[in-house]
């Protein structure tokens, strides 16, 4: 989004994640950056389908994602616009820009219906609570003795861990296992972590009845366009706040595309467009359809 690339996370377990350094085993998609939908979707064909090394993978497929990007057609198509994405933290022009993008599809036929997920509000507090306790669990094995940065001039066994992790981790990845560490201990487990799941499923749910209402969700990607270097990193909540339009599609495990949607102040827009599980070949034949009216004219980073 701030950059003018287009950004694929596919449905989770459509892509395997064997090789992975693993953050949040519920929460991890890998999918593709690239410069058109087209591409991400050549991409996704070579790299999607079950795979025996990871137990998350399944058997089921998205179908050919070129294909459907090739027969890519407005006709039938329902977009919703959830109106919890719409709101006072949303940059005004962001807000405008992408509902005169959505404009563009109604005019070539689509059908464009408002629709709500009221717990899509608390997708950040879910996330931010699963993904820190999933780091804690994952990252507990880079100790310095079996796996990652060791550190072994303390001597004792004691210093060669705390050695380890405090110099072989960065300043965000400590927080986050600190938080998540903290999340997990005896007395905090089912008042944090355990209530989470549960809102999870509770916001899956709302995205599958959303889904039986239209074939596609628009949203913006993120609030603002591209903040300056360091402008954030003494407030990590401010810069968690950059994802509150995006974590959604982790929680449910849905596939969402970000494009290209033009400029705000000379600085690139992302569009979001989220579909239903293992729709992944819909989703981006939706972005495919946009890029096309939207022709982003892209930054040219070396001038």
């Amino acid at each position: 989004s701030f950059c003018g690339c287009v950004g694929f996370k596919p449905t989770y377990g459509a892509v395997s994640r064997h090789g992975l350094i693993a953050m949040a085993s519920s929460l991890d998609q890998i999918g593709p950056l690239t410069k058109t939908v087209e591409d991400a979707a050549i991409v996704m064909d070579v790299i999607s389908g079950y795979d025996p090394m990871d137990a998350t993978t399944t058997e089921r497929t998205i179908g050919s994602c070129k294909d459907a990007v090739a027969k890519a057609s407005v006709r039938d198509l329902k977009i919703g616009l959830p109106k919890e994405f719409f709101t006072k933290e949303l940059d005004p022009s962001i807000a405008e820009l992408i509902r005169a993008k959505v404009g563009m599809l109604e005019e070539m036929g689509a059908r464009i219906e408002e629709v709500s997920i009221p717990l899509s509000s608390f997708s950040l507090p879910i996330y931010y609570i699963i993904m820190p306790s999933e780091v804690s669990a994952n990252l507990a094995r880079f100790d310095g003795m079996r796996y990652g940065y060791s550190d072994r001039s303390g001597g004792a066994l004691e210093s060669v861990y705390v050695n380890s992790r405090t110099k072989g981790f960065g300043d965000e990845a400590r927080r986050r296992i600190i938080i998540g560490t903290y999340t997990l201990s005896s007395g905090y487990y089912d008042a944090f972590y355990g209530r989470a799941e549960k809102v999870r499923r509770l916001l899956t749910d709302e995205f599958k009845d959303a889904f039986s209402k239209v074939d596609v969700l628009i949203t913006p990607t993120s609030p603002t366009t591209a903040f300056r270097f360091g402008e954030k990193v003494d407030d990590p909540v401010t810069m968690y706040l950059s994802d509150i339009f995006t974590v959604s599609a982790n929680v449910a495990g849905i596939p969402a595309l970000s494009i290209p949607a033009g400029l705000v102040g000379g600085l690139p827009v992302g569009l979001q467009i989220m579909g239903k599980q293992f729709d992944d070949a819909r989703v981006l034949s939706v972005g495919h359809l946009l890029e096309k009216v939207v022709q982003f004219e892209r930054l040219n980073f070396n001038s």
